[in-house]
């Protein structure tokens, strides 16, 4: 369907300046950036762009309820939830129970040594008795509470049998680990990809004049680097983040069964640790935001850039480009450096608290040790928890810049998918009975914002078949009346109908259909001659498209190609001429032989006497099929059957082009502003 071309033309071609950008917050003293460069705007986007104000995009971010958005985005796989729960609980289960296991080994080499320097046969009375009388007394307790067999050694056969289970259990940590990180991918890469399937959906269901007041790079940023960073914070976080904490409550079960002395004294340093996060945190999360902000900035500018490279080029603003450039790279590399800085200092700081909690139950179960209230294995065991306890702490709190990072992408995706959307067809859409192509504006009026009006109480009736013709000055409302007609935006007051049915209670799918357009901007995918010619016509035979093409010259300029019709066009069409992209789009839209055609500016690009060969062309083709034209060459607009002159919305003049230079008005003052050096071209012999 060629209209789908002209509504993937016209969506994102007005780049206002980055104040108007949602989601976008400036920090004290900065000023939004103005664009430069010549960015290519089409003119299908011109109406709109000439009334666009400031928009206000300033919106905090909120962490708590985007988080529990983000969650709820992963609620649809419970059954990879529940797999990866109980894979982890098995992991950290099985990762707990190892120092506990290993702190057995430790007892029994350590009593084994004790053992086997003591007489055997000795009681422990006997033992203690001989301690006093060394001057060893204090180690009585410490004595007593071991489990001594005086005279035997380490019992190598218990400890070698105590290691293979500590092995066994490590490696199915291990095992039931790996299981876990896979289970966790697939989870949020099917999130991830649900989230792509809703953003691309929702792209289409946004109306133009939301890609009207968006850069192209920012829209491509949220849709491409924030789910980017989005998966990849919670690739990176959702894995963890269950371990870690399983891993703190599974360590503090054991580090109680130990000592619950130790365990408080390990306890301590959480509020420190806690407190450490939070003041962090609360100033890093502005520089995430304002990373990310300024990285859709930064790519819309590229994008503009890269388009448009010719025309810096061109127009000598290739400094200029490159200033503001680096202005709002500066922007981007102070954001990121403050916020990758601040929220890198969570580890070192964590890794701290981590040590002075060692030091603490270091000490604390030495003397406990040394008191016979404890056996030295469980203090072993107790350090291995008390690293383990400190080291998930850590991990949560070094993935909090991960996921302040990916919380302010998953804002920007959020603020998109929320965006309004364009009103809804009716459940049973109406459409004409017979199509015809007969269009009817009645007391018409519509603006872009309420107190800016453009067009007022317009009416117009075109009988199947016309081509009318409308010419004006810029910003006369001429491209926002085919706007109207496509419903690209819905007309404030009055109706326009199609054949006696009103448009606003048709289908847009349906009223697009019956429409081809081509626009000034020849827009062409990356695909072959052919496949470009056939777009939105699947069901066209080779030998429609080579009709269509032979029609409109395409031809022509294929036979010379040494691929022909195969020759495979890049995504900007850089390998054709301007003149032979606009061709390409004329002859697809004749391939869908629409019922109306429309027709922007639809021969600019092409020279006069290959324009005159497409007028002939169009003069077949045109039969039976109402068509709008848009045109300043005199040679395409006075073969129309009506002229409508139009000024400020309002439709000053209407005719045939005789009439109207006979009557001396706004036509013939444009005539001789503008046309008449067009006229002596066409009119000059060959």
């Amino acid at each position: 369907m060629s209209t789908a071309q002209g509504e993937r033309e016209n969506s994102t071609d007005v780049q206002p300046a980055a104040e108007s950008q949602p989601g976008v917050q400036l920090g004290p003293g900065e000023r939004p950036t103005p664009r430069r460069g010549p960015g290519p705007s089409g003119s299908f986007a011109q109406g709109p762009a000439r009334f666009m104000g400031g928009m206000s995009g300033d919106k905090a971010l909120n962490f708590g309820a985007s988080s529990r958005r983000l969650l709820g985005m992963l609620a649809p796989q419970r059954a990879l939830i529940a797999l990866g729960l109980a894979m982890g609980v098995a992991s950290v289960t099985l990762s707990v129970i190892g120092p506990k296991v290993l702190g057995d080994v430790a007892n029994a080499i350590f009593t084994g040594v004790i053992s086997s320097k003591l007489p055997a046969g000795a009681t422990p009375a006997q033992i203690a008795a001989g301690l006093r009388a060394t001057g060893h007394g204090a180690q009585v307790n410490m004595i007593n509470a071991m489990h001594l067999v005086p005279g035997q050694g380490v019992n190598f056969s218990q400890v070698g049998r105590t290691l293979l289970i500590l092995a066994l259990l490590y490696v199915g940590a291990a095992a039931t680990g790996v299981v876990q990180g896979r289970v966790v991918a697939r989870l949020v890469q099917r999130a991830v990809y649900t989230m792509r399937e809703e953003v691309e959906a929702k792209l289409a269901r946004l109306p133009l004049r939301y890609f009207d007041r968006q850069p192209r790079g920012e829209i491509l940023s949220r849709v491409t680097n924030d789910i980017d960073n989005l998966a990849q914070s919670l690739q990176q976080t959702l894995s963890q983040a269950v371990t870690s904490l399983l891993t703190i409550v599974g360590v503090l079960v054991f580090m109680f069964w130990i000592s619950w002395l130790l365990a408080l004294i390990a306890l301590v340093t959480v509020p420190l640790s806690v407190r450490i996060v939070m003041w962090i945190g609360k100033r890093a999360q502005p520089q995430f935001i304002r990373q990310w902000s300024t990285t859709g900035r930064l790519n819309g500018h590229v994008e503009e850039n890269i388009t448009g490279h010719s025309l810096v080029k061109a127009f000598g603003q290739t400094d200029s480009a490159m200033a503001t450039f680096t202005e709002q790279n500066e922007q981007l590399f102070q954001s990121s450096f403050r916020a990758q800085f601040i929220s890198g200092t969570i580890q070192p700081a964590m890794m701290f608290a981590g040590n002075l909690n060692y030091v603490l139950v270091a000490v604390v179960g030495a003397l406990r040790v040394a008191a016979g209230a404890l056996a030295f294995g469980d203090v072993v065991a107790f350090i291995q928890y008390s690293r383990q306890f400190s080291q998930p702490l850590t991990q949560v709190a070094s993935m909090a810049n991960l996921l302040q990072s990916g919380v302010a992408s998953a804002e920007r995706v959020f603020a998109l998918l929320d965006a309004d959307e364009q009103e809804p067809d009716m459940d049973e859409p109406a459409r004409p009975a017979r199509v015809r192509g007969e269009v009817s504006f009645s007391d018409v009026s519509f603006s872009y914002f309420p107190d800016v009006p453009l067009i007022e109480h317009l009416s117009l009736a075109v009988r199947p078949g016309q081509t009318v013709a409308i010419v004006g000055p810029t910003g006369a409302g001429k491209t926002t009346l085919v706007n109207l007609l496509m419903r690209f935006y819905e007309v404030t007051s009055g109706q326009i109908t199609l054949d006696g049915v009103n448009i606003a209670e048709m289908s847009r799918n349906e009223l697009r259909s019956l429409t081809g357009m081509v626009l000034q901007d020849a827009w062409l995918f990356g695909g072959t001659i052919a496949e470009n010619i056939a777009y939105g016509a699947d069901s066209a035979t080779r030998d429609e498209i080579i009709d269509a093409a032979k029609a409109t010259y395409v031809d022509r300029f294929v036979q010379m190609l040494p691929d022909g019709y195969e020759t495979v066009i890049d995504e900007e069409g850089n390998n054709v001429s301007m003149g032979e992209r606009q061709l390409i789009t004329i002859a697809r839209a004749f391939l869908a032989r629409p019922a109306i055609l429309i027709l922007d500016e639809a021969t600019s690009s092409v020279d006069t006497r290959t324009e005159v060969l497409i007028q002939r062309a169009m003069s077949s083709l045109r039969q039976g099929r109402t068509s709008f034209v848009i045109a300043h060459r005199l040679s395409t607009i006075r073969d129309a059957d009506t002229i409508l002159v139009m000024e400020h919305g309002q439709i000053v003049e209407q005719g045939t082009h005789d009439e109207l230079l006979v009557a001396g008005g706004a036509y013939a003052r444009l005539y001789a502003a503008q046309f008449a050096q067009a006229m002596a071209e066409v009119d000059a012999p060959a």
